[in-house]
């Protein structure tokens, strides 16, 4: 028996603010979460890209001192979203054995292991921290979260680059369907913004070059796009049965009405040029809402501002929904958040989530001319989606050619 899947609390930290209704009220109002860099080594480097999103609020204005001390970057941003998420669900009373954790991250502890590499380099073996594979690996931020909420249905990690937290977010889902879990924290976290990753990005062509502009540099959608912004933060959802959320009276934002996992199996960084993998994710996401294309009345995109990823995602879209797809509302939010990696599915999870509870489309910012080749419906400001039911998909497509697809429907 298919079980209905809600979400009944979300948190976030990121380029635009340190928690959920502030990322979402700086988002509708325009606003650009990327900036100059003020490290001394983006310099000493020569980097050719000098700017990124980086999170509003910093995690050590967040966390306790001791807490933070013990845990990468990615895993405190991880911890913070988690927890705003779990108290706006109320602090579900739940076993601990019927407490799950699905997060994701598409590099994870980067700075831990690169930090530990100098020391060990400069100082000797003797002074690199015990800590620091417990600090680095990939499902430090899901242990955290598990460890601090007592979760111990199972704690999973999802490493499949951009689309990490998305697919994360799926696993939720399933894992709700099938009965190993009440209630389970979902989603994703990143901080990457390094001089080894931005180097990396830079030399692939992949990252905005314009230095002299950040605020206008991430640019889905528009003719003159040159790449995306490197972002950092996390964002959580709480996920859990209807049944168990109606039991407990709390509030409901949306439902989890189906999600899609697929593989391009094509290139380790080219989207398939067809978006044939991509397309699928979203007919399976639509099939498990038991959903027809028509019935889409939003999309947050994963719109990356590079020149053939939205190509690719238009080839995607336009393959299953036909015409109709240029008359969907659509949203490509990382114009002002950049480019969050692992945690980006998440976050936008939440924007899609508050577009179908507040009936908005949230704008695409510094969209100057529209490509003619992606003709959808696109607008600087935020946009009514109207008063009827809602049904809304958010993609997330990764290096390694990792699609997801989550749909929400509204309640």
């Amino acid at each position: 028996m298919t079980k209905k899947i809600v979400v009944t609390g979300i948190g976030a930290t990121s380029p635009l603010g340190g928690t959920a209704p502030e990322t979402w009220e700086a988002l509708l109002a325009g606003v650009s979460g990327a900036d100059t860099l003020p490290f001394e080594w983006v310099e000493q480097y020569e980097l050719p890209v000098k700017f990124a999103a980086r999170a509003k609020v910093r995690p050590e204005e967040v966390l306790e001192r001791p807490v933070a001390k013990r845990l990468d970057p990615s895993a405190q941003f991880a911890l913070i979203s988690a927890m705003e998420a779990w108290a706006d669900a109320g602090a579900p009373d739940v076993a601990p054995e019927r407490l799950g954790v699905d997060f994701a991250t598409g590099i994870g502890g980067i700075w831990t292991l690169l930090d530990a590499w100098d020391v060990l380099r400069e100082k000797g073996p003797r002074r690199v921290l015990p800590m620091t594979v417990p600090m680095l690996m990939p499902n430090a931020a899901s242990a955290a979260v598990s460890m601090h909420f007592g979760a111990r249905a199972f704690a999973r990690t999802v490493a499949s680059a951009c689309a990490s937290s998305t697919e994360s977010i799926v696993n939720a889902y399933e894992h709700l369907q099938a009965g190993y879990a009440d209630v389970v924290i979902a989603g994703g976290t990143e901080s990457a913004i390094h001089p080894i990753t931005m180097a990396s990005f830079s030399s692939m062509q992949a990252l905005s070059k314009r230095n002299d502009d950040p605020s206008h540099a991430s640019r889905p959608y528009s003719v003159d796009r040159d790449g995306f912004v490197m972002g950092e933060g996390a964002a959580s959802l709480v996920l859990e049965t209807e049944e168990h959320a109606l039991a407990r009276g709390v509030r409901i934002y949306a439902e989890v009405a189906g999600g899609g996992v697929t593989a391009d199996s094509y290139h380790i960084t080219a989207n398939d040029p067809e978006g044939r993998g991509a397309s699928r994710a979203v007919e399976k996401a639509l099939e498990l809402a038991g959903a027809r294309p028509e019935d889409v009345t939003h999309i947050n995109a994963h719109a990356t501002s590079t020149p053939v990823g939205d190509i690719a995602e238009y080839a995607a879209l336009k393959a299953v929904f036909g015409e109709r797809v240029n008359e969907i509302p659509v949203s490509g939010t990382k114009g002002a958040t950049g480019h969050l990696l692992g945690g980006t599915g998440a976050l936008e999870a939440i924007f899609t989530i508050l577009a179908i509870r507040d009936r908005v489309a949230p704008p695409t910012i510094n969209l100057t001319t529209q490509d003619p080749e992606i003709p959808l419906t696109i607008s600087g400001q935020p946009m009514p989606l109207g008063d009827g039911p809602q049904l809304a998909i958010s993609n997330s497509f990764g290096f390694g050619g990792h699609n997801a697809v989550v749909a929400f429907r509204s309640v």
